[in-house]
């Protein structure tokens, strides 16, 4: 693990609180927290900081927009298997339930070939 990746990781172990994702205010808020003496090191370490919360934002947002995405998919399933038992059950009582008409004339037919 390089160094600033070490350093950054070391101090939002214990202040992640107090950063976010603007690098101007990660890097005042670096030096209330560390002694850093280099400028170029104390920047290298604060736009760490700012792209690694900035990415852990994105990741949890992806997430979130991924679940959702899956419970509208989830209920449009749903509503698409309620449709079709229904379309399904309307189809069957209409072939179980011929007209009474052609059952007499069945009958009537049977009786007199006998």
């Amino acid at each position: 693990m390089d160094r600033i990746k070490k350093l950054s990781l070391e101090v939002l172990e214990n202040h992640k609180a107090e950063f976010g994702t603007d690098f101007v205010d990660n890097k005042k808020n670096l030096e209330q927290f560390a002694i850093i003496r280099s400028k170029g090191l104390k920047n290298e370490i604060a736009g760490y900081i700012t792209k690694f919360l900035k990415h852990e934002l994105l990741d949890k947002k992806k997430k979130e927009e991924r679940i959702a995405k899956q419970s509208k998919i989830d209920e449009g399933s749903e509503e698409e298997n309620l449709d079709m038992v229904e379309q399904k059950t309307e189809t069957e009582t209409r072939t179980e339930s011929p007209p009474s008409e052609e059952k007499h004339q069945e009958t009537t037919e049977q009786s007199s070939e006998n």
